[in-house]
């Protein structure tokens, strides 16, 4: 006797993917033309069920060279941002916009970003945060899609798919604008603040 159609489930059952599983299928990823430059693909680092998730801008030199965002003098600034906050590597999420380092780490272009879109969203939806710091001016305007500066981003909070998200200098800016760095700490403060209301007792 034939199975009545009504027997069928009509919805495929989502499949969720594992960070790593996610950031295996990224390795090899040629989607676009920084597939040629790069040496290795940048996916993230850090805690996959961290409550607070900082994304960059792309991959520089260093990251390029060990496969991990933030390693350089940025990265070495940024430790040290959350060792200020109580914090580490392992207990927050870290990754980029984009995940191959664009030549001469100039800014990633609109294709190079739309590209990697794939890898951010999954991303994303695996790690689930509560929290989203956006670091740098590339990394805020790509994010929230928006063309307004650095500074009319500081200062208040944004949501992006639902979390609400913050954005303060990059730590390469902080290295070449030292003076800044003390803005940057009142936006990190507001950041742990708001982890603190929402952090489990």
């Amino acid at each position: 006797m034939p199975s009545s159609t009504c027997d069928a489930d009509p919805v495929a059952p989502v499949v969720f993917k594992s960070l790593d599983e996610i950031a295996v299928s990224a390795s090899g990823c040629r989607l676009c033309a920084l597939a040629e430059t790069r040496t290795q693909v940048v996916f993230g680092v850090g805690n996959p069920a961290a409550d607070i998730l900082f994304i960059g801008e792309a991959p520089g030199r260093d990251e390029d060279l060990q496969g991990e965002p933030f390693v350089g003098r940025a990265g070495q600034l940024l430790d040290r941002m959350l060792v200020s906050m109580g914090l580490d590597r392992d207990s927050v999420y870290i990754m980029n916009v984009v995940k191959c380092r664009p030549p001469n780490n100039r800014d990633p272009k609109p294709d190079e970003v739309q590209a990697c879109q794939l890898w951010f969203d999954q991303q994303l939806d695996a790690l689930q945060p509560k929290l989203i710091c956006l670091l740098g001016r590339v990394a805020a305007q790509t994010v929230l899609q928006t063309d307004a500066p650095l500074g009319a981003l500081r200062g208040r909070w944004h949501t992006f798919q639902g979390i609400p998200t913050l954005v303060t200098y990059h730590p390469a800016y902080l290295l070449r604008s030292p003076q800044q760095k003390q803005k940057s700490w009142a936006d990190l403060c507001v950041l742990l603040n708001r982890y603190g209301e929402i952090a489990p007792r």
